[in-house]
């Protein structure tokens, strides 16, 4: 590798004093490859058009053939082939020093970024090519790219160099342009809807709207300890107490926990609270969005994920999390009342675990789902009516006891969104967030503290509240069949190399 870089470098300077680069100001493309690819489709073997074209791109390949060259040159767009002519190069730079045929065939590699004008034309092995009439060095590539037929096999070095993988990569590049429509199309639907997106702030003094362990820092000058963001949930209610009736923020959360296929400490979520609706307005809400933002992307609602076929038309399956454990377990866990011995037995009677922080028969129950029934619901699916002691931020339920208004969208096995019919009552909410604390003070992490703010707004006054929260991540991982989070997010976190080689996640 030291000797192709030391190769290239004495190519950078050959180049520099020829006058062409290696590192160019700037350049005026007339069109893209894909472009020019369709314009010119119906061109014939053989045909030449005398249309001027300027085009800069990649070389991600070259052959010298004698006074022939065959370059391939791509852009953000496309790529097509470069039809160099030892005489017509020639010929042209004796007007533009530096750039005749030698130079071009000798001096540029693959990765280097180069300009060229040229007309058309279509050779015999009916390849559109651009016929070279000359050339500028755009910026010189010091490095060699990966094989082009092996492209990047290890799959760490894809996320570490992402921009090598996007470069050999085709589908990675799909990825994240898939990624960025379907982020622009669900800021669209939610505008034309009259939603306003109202930005929070990412550095808080009191960590809040979710279960989760937070990441901790400290402002100098204040001298004050701060947390990233767990959630954008508690400041958009403020919004709403403030009187905004539809708001929404699609922005970074921050959770130090694990990393996993589905987990990245950093994520994208869009948080969505409209007043005067509850958990059902917002479950018609979630299917109407993410089923037209689906339409949208990827031309059906009927998608491939890994193999299985996903029907995202509406209306999805409904059913609470106490009927989906009874199916799958065979227990009733209405029939225990408080009895947490007995919840505790029949668990373990089923083969299932009880962990430790399981202190109660709704803690039991969600455990029951997470390990017997969360990974089956592979079409879309709705589990509604949570137990209270896993929901402190929703209402409870209107008839049900013991429950709250929630439900969870779970896709391909995997949490989508979450959403509440919001917990307005100030005295309710602080009662629920001193039961937090305490667990917090015990030990648990991932508990919430009270946000002494926060209850203000509520004691201000807040009118009834639907809250609805997708992971915006998970739903490109189902949009561009991804296994893995770490495919979808262009940079993510990974343990740093040691001595040059990686260490894993």
């Amino acid at each position: 590798m030291s000797e192709l870089r030391e190769t290239r470098l004495e190519k950078a300077k050959a180049l520099q004093e020829l006058g062409n680069g290696p590192y160019a100001l700037n350049f005026q493309p007339t069109h893209r490859a894909a472009s020019l690819q369709k314009e010119y489709k119906d061109l014939l073997n053989g045909q030449e058009k005398n249309d001027a074209v300027v085009i800069a791109g990649r070389i991600l390949s070259r052959r010298v053939m004698g006074k022939l060259a065959f370059f391939t040159l791509a852009d953000e767009s496309g790529s097509i082939q470069l039809f160099l002519d030892k005489a017509t190069l020639n010929k042209n730079s004796e007007v533009q020093e530096g750039s005749n045929f030698q130079n071009i065939t000798t001096l540029v590699d693959s990765g280097d970024w180069i300009g060229v004008e040229g007309t058309l034309k279509r050779t015999e092995r009916g390849e559109l090519s651009i016929k070279v009439s000359s050339w500028q060095m755009l910026s010189k590539s010091l490095q060699p790219l990966p094989d082009k037929w092996h492209g990047l096999a290890d799959v760490e070095k894809r996320y570490r160099q992402r921009y090598l993988d996007l470069i050999v990569t085709p589908q990675s590049r799909k990825t994240f342009r898939r990624r960025a429509l379907m982020v622009s199309g669900i800021r669209r639907w939610l505008d034309d809807k009259e939603f306003l997106e109202i930005e929070t702030p990412v550095l808080q003094s009191e960590a809040g709207g979710a279960e989760a362990r937070p990441f901790i820092t400290h402002h100098n000058t204040l001298d004050l300890p701060l947390y990233l963001r767990i959630a954008t949930e508690l400041h958009l209610k403020r919004l709403v107490v403030g009187g905004f009736q539809k708001v929404y923020e699609l922005g970074r959360i921050f959770r130090n926990e694990g990393i996993s296929t589905r987990h990245n400490p950093e994520f994208t979520s869009v948080e969505i609270y409209q007043a005067f609706a509850d958990y059902l307005e917002m479950m018609n809400l979630t299917e109407d969005l993410i089923s037209s933002v689906c339409s949208e992307i990827c031309g059906s609602t009927k998608i491939a994920y890994q193999g299985v076929q996903l029907d995202l038309t509406p209306p999805w399956r409904r059913a609470t999390m106490h009927e989906l454990v009874l199916e799958a377990t065979g227990i009733d866990f209405f029939a225990f009342g408080d009895d947490l011995t007995q919840a505790t037995l029949q668990m373990h009677q089923a083969g299932l675990e009880t962990p430790e922080k399981a202190d109660s028969v709704g803690r039991l129950l969600n455990e029951a789902f997470e390990q017997a029934v969360e990974s089956k619901l592979i079409q879309p699916t709705f589990v509604m009516d949570y137990p209270v002691e896993i929901s402190p931020l929703a209402r409870k339920h209107r008839s049900k006891e013991g429950l709250v208004e929630r439900f969870e969208l779970f896709i391909a096995g995997r949490e989508t969104a979450n959403a509440f019919s919001e917990l307005i009552d100030p005295i309710d909410q602080r009662d629920r967030l001193n039961l937090q604390q305490e667990r917090r003070q015990a030990g648990d992490l991932e508990a919430n503290g009270v946000d002494e703010d926060f209850i203000n707004a509520l004691e201000v006054g807040m009118p009834p509240t639907g809250g609805l929260g997708i992971g915006i991540d998970r739903l490109v991982m189902l949009f561009t069949d991804s296994p893995s989070i770490r495919d979808v997010i262009a940079f993510p976190l990974l343990r740093p190399e040691l001595n040059g080689s990686h260490t894993g996640n």
